[in-house]
């Protein structure tokens, strides 16, 4: 059977680049079936859902269901749900969980605030608190979206979760279907594609360690899709594994080229030219669409601009 997966993978489509972009994600669990814009066609309030929606117009958070990994049948609507916020800029990251009898709780957030890092209406709304258990593994599973959400995600969760991965969770919409199985994992905010269950345990280790692993990774939600490439150029080319230590300060040009200026903690610094590209012969961008050439970020060049200062010893 050929799918947009299939044809993505065969024709070796490049992964960096192509995460979804938000720099704070609210998510809410709701059990049971989700339609393709699942805010509004899911068991979730539709109003509720719509006023979310529009809430977060602007404001950097990205907003998604979750559930947990299993089967999804109408069990009504769940005395207690899980909300989680995450911040991914580095400098910054976070993530705060909460239990809500009430998810029109929500509306009560301020998300200007949210989407700039700030989790003090999250806490104060639904005393929510440090996450201090695993991270998060939110594996996109929304077949009413694309097919190989479901065909690719679903059993991808269930292996992670039968496997002891407590952190997993399905999750609505991650973007890219045709690199499906796609995962999330916060508190970091790094999106990979094409995911088998091993590597996402590493990756998963890795965070727990403070590393990032950039094989399969699809980029850092916090950067749009130049800086994403641009940030795990300067990883591979600098062999930086750490999180938390590189971030995309100026990001100069338009489509179909930018200049984009990465800094280290340390005081390195550099300069990633990277260019749109198209992605040919053309290729469907989800199930049942027409052919089309998605854009893709293709890094020309990575120049390191400043050496860190040198320690003088007294």
């Amino acid at each position: 059977m050929s799918t947009c997966t299939t044809a993505s993978r065969h024709l070796d489509e490049p992964l960096s680049g192509t995460a979804a972009t938000a720099r704070t994600w609210l998510l809410i669990e709701q059990p049971g079936p989700w339609g393709a814009k699942a805010l509004t066609s899911s068991h979730l309030d539709p109003a509720l859902g719509r006023a979310l929606e529009a809430a977060a117009q602007g404001t950097g958070v990205r907003i998604a269901l979750i559930r947990h990994p299993g089967r999804h049948a109408d069990c009504g609507a769940p005395a207690e749900r899980h909300v989680y916020a995450a911040h991914t800029t580095p400098g910054n990251v976070w993530l705060h969980a909460a239990m809500t009898r009430d998810p029109g709780q929500l509306l009560d957030l301020d998300l200007a605030a949210l989407g700039t890092g700030d989790p003090r209406s999250f806490d104060e709304v639904l005393q929510g608190r440090p996450h201090t258990d695993d991270p998060l593994a939110l594996v996109c599973t929304n077949g009413k979206r694309d097919r190989c959400c479901a065909l690719l995600g679903r059993p991808l969760a269930a292996e992670l979760a039968a496997s002891g991965v407590n952190g997993t969770w399905e999750v609505t919409h991650l973007g890219g279907h045709r690199f499906s199985p796609t995962v999330l994992v916060l508190p970091y905010g790094y999106a990979y594609g094409r995911a088998e269950a091993h590597a996402v345990k590493e990756i998963l280790q890795g965070v727990r360690e403070g590393r990032v692993v950039t094989e399969g990774c699809r980029g850092n939600s916090a950067w749009e899709r130049p800086g994403q490439a641009a940030e795990l150029a300067v990883r591979t080319a600098s062999g930086e594994q750490a999180a938390d230590v590189l971030t995309v300060i100026r990001t100069d040009g338009a489509a179909p080229r930018w200049e984009v200026t990465v800094a280290h903690t340390d005081g390195r610094l550099w300069r990633v030219f990277v260019a749109q590209g198209a992605s040919l012969p053309p290729r469907p961008q989800s199930c049942g669409s027409a052919l089309g050439a998605p854009a893709r970020m293709d890094v020309v060049a990575v120049r390191q601009l400043e050496e860190p200062p040198v320690a003088v010893a007294c």
